[in-house]
């Protein structure tokens, strides 16, 4: 039912905006959406682990600013269909986008290495409230928006500062969670110093 009724709310906003103009119904939407959000806040939620957070977010969004350090994204030829390309510079939304695009992710997902109850691969909690821990989330979230910002400077200098700023904010997170050797617990010691 709320779905239907939330489906409902777009189709009419969206009948209104044509009618009387976006700036109104925008207004409109914001002050709905304030007063829902003050009526039930939502709880954060945990759903992958840490690895998975990496692997299903960061790495192929870091991948994204790397193979661009050798290729000008606007060269990049679409693939043949592009909605279903791999290739986050062929697809869709690719080139330059794709560049501002994993920006983004890797900024926003940064929000997700805060949330308490994350777990790490080896099941130990992610030091969400130690200080390191918020200064190396704090580096990736600006090596994120530097991203962000080469992407929208389609200049191939920002990209490589760019990668140079999201390789500097993993390696000094992993120097200290991530790279255990055997005699330091190896894989059973991530997440702990």
């Amino acid at each position: 039912m709320k779905i239907r009724h939330a489906i409902f709310s777009i189709l009419l906003l969206s009948l209104i905006a044509t009618v009387l103009g976006a700036d109104v119904v925008i207004a409109q939407a914001r002050g709905a959406r304030a007063g829902a959000a003050a009526a039930a806040p939502r709880a954060q939620q945990v759903h992958g682990t840490l690895l998975q957070v990496m692997r299903g977010i960061l790495f192929p969004n870091s991948n994204v600013l790397f193979s661009s350090q050798s290729v000008d994204p606007a060269s990049v030829q679409k693939d043949a269909d592009p909605t279903a390309s791999v290739n986050p510079l062929a697809g869709a939304y690719g080139g330059w986008e794709a560049i501002e695009n994993s920006g983004l992710a890797m900024a926003e997902a940064a929000n997700l290495l805060t949330i308490p109850g994350r777990v790490c691969g080896n099941g130990k909690p992610v030091p969400v409230q130690n200080a390191d821990w918020q200064r190396f989330v704090q580096g990736l979230r600006d090596a994120g928006t530097a991203t962000y910002k080469a992407g929208q400077s389609k200049n191939m200098d920002m990209v490589l500062d760019a990668a140079d700023k999201v390789t500097t904010a993993c390696m000094n997170c992993h120097e200290v969670y991530r790279e255990k050797t055997s005699a330091q617990g190896g894989m059973a010691a991530r997440c702990t110093k």
